[in-house]
């Protein structure tokens, strides 16, 4: 079957024969780019793959950093922590120092919610600010300027 789509092929081409083929090459040599001796390519190959590796480890940690933050502000507002983090955390190599950024980041939302008082009697504290009287005339002042101005009121 092969030899019949070769001779339809060969038609179609108008019977011209291929050129015949050189040496086959050495597979080794074919896979080596060109001006690159077998050593500057083996070195070239061992560099690619200590990139890899350090690129990996990096990634590895942001990952841990990150899930480190995560597990942090699950304890914070005491949500459920979830096995990920746990994981990428050993993937890492188990405790992981937070950044001083990402830690700076925490303790600052600690700080905020706990200059905010109670949180939930946060609103009372400010509603006791406010200069009930002074709004009362305003409103009042303004309903007056409403009336003159409309005439159904």
């Amino acid at each position: 079957m092969a030899a019949f789509f070769t001779a339809a092929l060969k038609s179609f081409q108008g019977g011209k024969e291929e050129p015949p083929k050189g040496p086959p090459k050495d597979g080794k040599a074919a896979t080596l780019p060109n001006g690159m001796a077998r050593e500057e390519f083996e070195e070239y190959q061992r560099q690619l793959l200590e990139e890899k590796i350090e690129r990996d480890k990096a990634f590895a940690q942001k990952k841990a950093e990150r899930a480190t933050v995560r597990m942090h502000l699950r304890d914070k507002y005491h949500l459920a922590q979830d096995e990920r983090d746990d994981a990428q955390l050993h993937v890492a190599g188990g405790v992981v120092e937070l950044p001083q950024e990402l830690a700076a980041m925490v303790h600052s939302e600690e700080e905020e919610e706990e200059d905010g008082g109670d949180g939930t009697f946060a609103f009372l504290t400010k509603l006791r600010e406010v200069d009930l009287p002074a709004l009362r005339d305003r409103a009042l002042g303004s309903v007056d300027e409403v009336k003159e101005k409309c005439a159904l009121m």
